[in-house]
């Protein structure tokens, strides 16, 4: 993942994983599988970018453990993802003012051994998001900073969008796309005890 709040949340919880970006096209694989949950469809973008990483980074880290994550934000039935540009950002947001929506996100995580995928496990999560009211000068300001132009639903509260934005109904990581309990459960069932990760520093 490119995503700098999800590497924020990861070195919080003690841990320093190496980032490598998937560069997967995403709306071609969501085209791919039409009738899909949402869940099912977003799981299968983060299990994705695993496999691509786990497999281009295989002969240097042969016994890596990948972490996948891919978030889209659900309004109105509705999956959005990244608007990629200005106008897109305003109209998504105009649309999107004062209401309720759920940020979706897969968690995927993959084992190696010896270079191969030795196990999988995979879940997908949903947290409400309440969506503030800007006027039209603080939209137009947050659009300049470019930010909701690069992530799910054109809003992250880890950045400017903390004004703009009202909050989540589940734990606040959840909003930021990767949630520690989660991948807790997910190392887990691979065998893995979080606890190995942590820094040692």
């Amino acid at each position: 993942s490119a995503s700098p709040a999800r590497l924020g949340v990861l070195r919080a919880a003690g841990l320093d994983p190496l980032v490598e970006v998937a560069d997967l096209d995403e709306p071609a694989l969501l085209a791919a599988n039409p009738n899909a949950g949402h869940g099912t469809k977003i799981t299968g973008l983060a299990s994705a970018k695993a496999t691509r990483v786990a497999r281009r980074i295989a002969d240097a880290h042969p016994d890596a453990l990948v972490v996948g994550c891919d978030s889209m934000l659900l309004l109105e039935g509705e999956l959005q993802g990244k608007p990629g540009d200005r106008d897109t950002a305003r109209r998504r947001w105009r649309a999107m003012a004062g209401k309720t929506g759920e940020l979706v996100t897969g968690h995927a995580v993959l084992r190696l051994h010896d270079g191969s995928i030795n196990q999988v496990a995979v879940v997908h999560a949903a947290t409400a998001v309440r969506f503030a009211q800007p006027s039209d000068a603080e939209l137009e300001a947050y659009l300049a900073t470019r930010e909701p132009l690069a992530v799910a639903g054109a809003v992250t509260p880890s950045g400017f969008a903390g004004l703009v934005f009202e909050g989540s109904g589940g734990p606040p990581s959840a909003a930021l796309g990767i949630s520690p309990p989660l991948l807790r459960r997910l190392l887990t069932a691979v065998g893995v005890s979080v606890t190995d990760l942590w820094r040692r520093d």
